[in-house]
């Protein structure tokens, strides 16, 4: 029985994200090939979010069952059950566990996956406001900083003197920031320095993101923003594109450079709030 759910489950974690990319890949060729369908795409589009959304019940459900198998397993491991021979259950439940463990550990990493997913096909509408962008980054910085110092990085800023007003959604852009932090992150395995800064350019805040990681190979730089592309093992492959996502619904404009083995430079365009 341990062995069917088991397998269960691990069935569903590869059939589920590979029929959500199969959806996306249809949707991006559709917007590539037929612009006049635009009632198809909108459909379509629905369909996959609604697809995500509706995977997401029964892996929440999933989990939990996982959970309550995973303590019955250790009560009968501990000789709790009456008739269980104690070396005999002990040993079989700790291989249970153990596959109930690599189980759990690929439904969140599906729930994840979902989560990237809807985050990056959003459509929500923007919450406008004038904001500081050196406040926000203030801000971003002071969050992440934690992070960061369990990460061995160090983060450097230096802000513009002047106040940056955009008329932006605060919260989403933040989104957008943090992507780009843990994008740094990823490239710095050990340890290494984040450096932001901002300015202004004629009519336009700029920030400009940057790290001293392992930097990305030409052939790879014009890639990073398309979703689902990613050069790490565990990689989303969509924290970069949502941050782009963001950034252009804002008006803006993101461009990535980079020096293999010397580091990535992320800047970021967004219009000044007019007076």
């Amino acid at each position: 029985m341990q062995q069917f759910v088991a397998g269960f489950f691990v069935a569903l974690l590869l059939v589920v994200p590979v029929l959500v990319f199969f959806l996306h890949k249809r949707v991006s060729r559709i917007r590539r090939s037929h612009n006049d369908h635009l009632e198809q795409l909108e459909e379509l589009s629905k369909l996959t979010g609604g697809l995500a959304h509706e995977i997401k019940n029964p892996l929440s459900t999933v989990k939990i069952n996982l959970k309550l198998i995973g303590e019955d397993l250790e009560d009968a491991g501990s000789g709790q059950s009456p008739a269980a021979v104690p070396g005999d259950v002990s040993r079989g439940s700790a291989r249970a566990l153990r596959k109930i463990a690599v189980v759990q550990k690929e439904t969140d990493r599906l729930e994840q996956i979902l989560d990237g997913f809807l985050r990056y096909i959003d459509r929500a509408e923007l919450q406008l406001a004038g904001v500081d962008i050196n406040e926000l980054i203030g801000d971003m910085i002071d969050f992440y900083s934690p992070q960061a110092h369990t990460h061995k990085i160090t983060v450097r800023q230096g802000l513009n003197s002047a106040p940056l007003v955009c008329k932006i959604d605060a919260d989403m852009l933040k989104q957008a920031i943090l992507n780009l932090f843990i994008n740094a992150q990823q490239a710095m395995g050990d340890g290494g320095e984040l450096m932001i800064r901002t300015e202004q350019q004629k009519s336009d805040a700029i920030i400009r993101i940057s790290d001293t990681g392992s930097g990305i190979a030409p052939d790879k730089l014009p890639h990073i923003f398309d979703a689902y592309y990613s050069s790490r093992p565990h990689g989303s492959g969509l924290g970069l594109p949502t941050a782009k996502k963001i950034i252009e619904a804002h008006n803006g404009s993101i461009v990535a450079e980079s020096d293999l083995g010397k580091g990535a430079l992320f800047t970021i365009a967004l219009p000044l709030q007019l007076s």
